[in-house]
């Protein structure tokens, strides 16, 4: 029990001290998932409004595939990222392999299937909603995409922060793609996995409370921003 206080009192004071090792590990953590988020947004929200809004033929069956990525596990999206980015891949010519960028690509297709599956969601329930109106108005499955997403902005940016917390609390694929190179492609959850099985506790500790700390406030900011999209217009300036 007191290897455990002490440990603990040790990460403490290397999260609190500024550690460069350990403040660079977290730095590149939200360098590549808030990277790898953005470039899914992209793909996934375009995906999943024109899911919601437009019919087209083999639709129904795309619907069936996104959902199914969404419980692919993760090491089986770091080894398909692998096997395009490696020397006899299709990409490996750009040798991006064990690099950052290979594990911005990883953890992109990793969220792209959530945040696509979720806008689809969002905007269908909001369709339900205001749909009518929409086609009364002659709003055409580009415009009404368009009008959907500016007024579930608060949803799809819940959506969003979903998806970085998933990416940043990501090990399998990374690990995969990024080779787990000290001072390159470490990132937080690769390195508690080594770290902890080499006994260096003070370290995977500290790196273990910065990431709690993340997703606490990613949790935080989803809960403000259900709030803040369930109040009326009144509400909100008043």
């Amino acid at each position: 029990m007191s290897t455990v206080i002490d440990s603990l009192r040790t990460a403490v004071a290397l999260a609190a001290g500024g550690d460069p090792t350990l403040w660079r590990t977290a730095l590149l953590s939200l360098q590549v998932s808030g990277t790898a988020c953005l470039i899914g947004a992209g793909f996934g929200i375009t995906l999943g409004a024109a899911l919601a809004v437009s019919r087209f033929p083999g639709q129904h069956a795309l619907i069936v595939i996104v959902n199914t990525l969404l419980g692919m596990p993760s090491v089986v999206v770091g080894l398909l990222v692998y096997l395009l980015l490696s020397r006899q891949g299709p990409l490996g010519q750009y040798g991006i392999l064990f690099t950052p960028a290979a594990m911005v690509v990883a953890q992109s297709v990793l969220v792209v299937p959530l945040i696509a599956a979720l806008t689809r969601r969002q905007l269908l329930a909001s369709l339900a909603e205001g749909g009518d109106q929409l086609q009364s108005l002659g709003a055409g499955a580009p415009a009404t995409a368009l009008l959907l997403l500016v007024h579930e902005r608060f949803g799809l940016l819940t959506v969003l922060l979903t998806a970085f917390g998933r990416a940043i609390a990501e090990v399998g694929a990374v690990m995969i793609v990024g080779g787990n190179i000290d001072g390159v492609t470490r990132v937080m959850t690769t390195t508690i996995a080594l770290e902890t099985s080499k006994g260096d506790l003070p370290l995977a500790l500290a790196l273990g409370l910065i990431l709690l700390s993340v997703t606490g406030v990613v949790n935080v900011a989803i809960g403000l921003l259900q709030w803040r999209g369930t109040r009326t217009p009144l509400q909100a300036f008043g």
